[in-house]
């Protein structure tokens, strides 16, 4: 994915997501989120957003509370397996660069990481890409080698994510239309252009 599309999922996420669940199978990590602004809704789904990250993958959670991250307790350390659901909602995502997260480190009291890499160090990354997701309680990185993006339906790419976000917008036009809605500041100020 290019930095315009990695731009245009913080988009969709931040202003309605929530972090959904987790999944750990070994090497590949999963992160869902639930209420993205992607595609056009029905009423009996709701549009959800997986993230991947594989070889090497990695994560590390920064808390204050150690109660914060209680769904990390039902983690199977020898078989490298965990899968919870979780309910967080989305104060901030970003697509980061090590220098940022050298910075982000003081800014919680305690981190916990979990990776396949045996000599694993968070202050010595060594993978190509990695995600921080911010929320009110606890931040997360993850990271690997390989990192992919799926709706309910497919793979993502480029060209895919964008045409689910202009069918989000163009669903979220004709919602305020029907409604006499006349001026909506989040239409205004969307970064994606039609």
């Amino acid at each position: 994915m290019n930095t315009r599309s990695l731009k245009l999922i913080r988009e969709v996420m931040i202003n309605s997501g929530k972090w959904s669940s987790i999944e750990i199978s070994q090497d590949s990590i999963y992160l869902q989120f639930r209420d993205v602004e992607l595609g056009t809704p029905k009423i009996d789904e709701d549009f959800s957003l997986v993230v991947r990250f594989a070889d090497d993958s990695f994560f590390t959670v920064f808390y204050n509370n150690i109660w914060d991250i209680d769904f990390l307790s039902k983690y199977d350390f020898k078989n490298q397996l965990l899968s919870e659901e979780v309910s967080f909602n989305i104060k901030d995502i970003k697509f980061i660069d090590f220098e940022y997260l050298n910075t982000f480190f003081t800014n919680y009291k305690k981190e916990k990481s979990v990776s396949v890499v045996e000599d694993f160090n968070i202050h010595n990354i060594r993978n190509d890409f990695f995600m921080l997701l911010e929320t009110d309680e606890i931040a997360i990185v993850v990271g690997g080698n390989q990192m992919d993006f799926f709706s309910p339906f497919e793979r993502l790419d480029d060209a895919s994510l964008r045409e689910l976000s202009n069918d989000w917008m163009l669903y979220f036009l004709r919602y305020h239309q029907k409604r006499n809605i006349v001026r909506d500041p989040m239409c205004e100020n969307h970064p994606l252009k039609l």
